[in-house]
């Protein structure tokens, strides 16, 4: 049985993905990244800390040497609330804990800052990663986490493809288009063209998903040209070119958002589109389809 996270905890974030990851500790939605409004990791789940970890990340230019780990024990009313078993245990990572071996920690607390982490991209903002262990199982290794089923509605937004560059990054820009339907009232991300809500790296990494019920087997498209295929909430992408004015970029960031700063995310690090710059972006079939790995 899935986890269940409470409507009421997410809407403490402004955005959430499940599959916008490389790593196999999202494979199949088994884990979600939580975007806070500030700097601070504000903890999802009430319980005692278990104990921390500080462990390797893997070297880049832009990251801390270091990521780490806080293992909570849940408190057994907030396991009824998710669905789960009482002695189930949360993994959060991206944050410098502030906590300790025996603190308790309600939800909204502050774990500590969250942490620039060389697990994740550079275009990447800050997040807490939150994972769950059953009663007894090892709650260190990367892998063994619990299918995570986020229980808060999400609204497809429709997106031609078109927009202007508003922000940029080292590796990313941020245009203003799709808007968002409801800017802090609910979630909205950007829809197939059946109006199914998107989650992943489209196409950079081999899978996403969608943040509603999808048949097993049904072709997901967008613009007109098929990127994948359902199976449950995952959909393993076709192998796809994403463009920008024409020019390959890496990849189309896709998540749910409930902040007006909501607007699509070009992975594009090789190219330098300036600010008020308008943008097409545009999906077709490659023979060689960019695919980032987990190093």
């Amino acid at each position: 049985m899935p986890l269940r996270l409470p409507s009421d905890v997410v809407s403490r974030y402004r955005r959430f993905s499940r599959f916008n990851s490389p790593y196999p500790a999202h494979d199949a939605g088994h884990a979600v990244d939580l975007y806070p409004a500030g700097e601070d990791g504000v903890s999802p789940v009430a319980g005692v800390v278990r104990e921390t970890h500080t462990v390797r990340c893997p070297d880049r230019s832009y990251a801390a040497p270091t990521d780490h780990l806080i293992v909570i024990d849940l408190d057994d009313d907030w396991c009824r609330r998710a669905g789960t078993k009482p002695g189930t245990v949360a993994r959060v990572l991206h944050v410098t804990p502030t906590v300790a071996s025996g603190d308790r920690v309600a939800v909204g607390d502050v774990l500590g800052p969250m942490t620039r982490s060389g697990f994740f991209g550079q275009w990447v903002d800050n997040h807490l990663h939150l994972g769950f262990r059953p009663p007894g199982a090892n709650a260190l290794r990367a892998s063994g986490s619990l299918p995570v089923v986020i229980d808060t509605p999400v609204a497809g937004v429709t997106w031609d493809g078109t927009g202007t560059v508003v922000d940029r990054g080292p590796t990313h820009v941020m245009l203003d288009a799709p808007a968002h339907p409801a800017p802090d009232e609910r979630f909205a991300a950007i829809a197939s063209d059946d109006g199914i809500p998107l989650d992943g790296g489209l196409t950079h990494y081999a899978g996403g998903g969608a943040f509603a019920p999808i048949a097993s087997g049904r072709t997901v498209s967008l613009w007109g040209t098929r990127v994948g295929v359902a199976a449950g909430r995952a959909i393993e992408w076709d192998p796809i070119d994403v463009t920008a004015n024409g020019e390959r970029v890496v990849g189309l960031s896709l998540f749910a958002a409930r902040d007006a700063d909501y607007g699509a995310k070009i992975v594009c690090p090789d190219h330098e589109f300036a600010v008020g710059e308008s943008i097409s972006v545009r999906v077709a079939a490659s023979d060689d389809p960019i695919r980032l790995g987990n190093g």
